[in-house]
């Protein structure tokens, strides 16, 4: 419908199922991947004796820390997981039939870095998160964005949206930027899927992945500046 091939089954949605299952089961076998992977900007680990975070090069983190969740049974448990995984088979598989495996991919891998990014520029750099729950705000708007463009009834995602983003804000330990960032990532990324015009689809696409992509780094990099000239680096 958007330019990419009709998938036979949802493949995508399914392998980011189990690899998310795959590390959260790697956590509870060695909890301290964790610090190695997971989100923080700047901050010295006295678990790993060395200071880590983006600031510090290691941008892998920003993608990383979107496949890990909060191992253990403390805070909220498995069932950090549990909710992002439904929610990633709830709407998943229409997504991926809708724009193709190559773009429903790019959706939920942008989204991601969008909410680490969000999160990275405006949270304490010595404050770790960690969860899919970008790349699932992502895939929120996504649908959102393609329900108005096929004229669909969207009032069932407003509400999942709505409901969702009040319990980011609601809840003190809940990531809310990581949220916020998945979601406008998701959105602008499908939009430019969605509206891109039938002549030169796949250029304009293409084009739009990479404009988004190099904002994300901009991004990146104007906040590893902020941080080198207060001190954190």
């Amino acid at each position: 419908m958007f330019g990419g091939r009709v998938p036979a089954g949802a493949t995508v949605t399914w392998v980011l199922v189990g690899l998310n299952v795959l590390c959260y089961l790697v956590e509870w076998a060695y909890p301290r991947i964790v610090n190695y992977f997971d989100m923080i900007g700047a901050a010295y680990d006295p678990s790993i004796h060395q200071t880590v975070g983006v600031a510090h090069d290691q941008w892998y983190r920003l993608l990383t820390s979107a496949f890990l969740h909060e191992p253990g049974l403390g805070g909220f448990g498995p069932a950090h997981i549990i909710f992002n995984m439904w929610a990633l088979i709830l709407v998943g598989p229409a997504l991926e039939r809708m724009l193709g495996r190559v773009r429903f991919l790019a959706v939920y891998l942008l989204s991601a870095l969008g909410g680490s990014v969000l999160y990275y520029l405006f949270a304490s750099p010595n404050q770790s998160a960690l969860g899919a729950s970008g790349a699932i705000f992502g895939l929120f708007g996504a649908w959102f964005v393609l329900a108005r463009r096929l004229r669909l009834d969207s009032r069932s995602i407003v509400f999942l949206i709505v409901l969702n983003l009040a319990i980011s804000f609601a809840v003190p330990s809940i990531a809310w930027q990581d949220h916020i960032g998945g979601l406008i990532t998701g959105a602008v990324v499908t939009a430019a899927y969605a509206y891109a015009p039938r002549r030169h689809r796949a250029l304009v696409q293409g084009g739009a992945t990479l404009i988004v992509l190099a904002l994300l780094v901009i991004g990146v990099i104007t906040r590893n500046s902020e941080l080198v000239a207060s001190g954190f680096r």
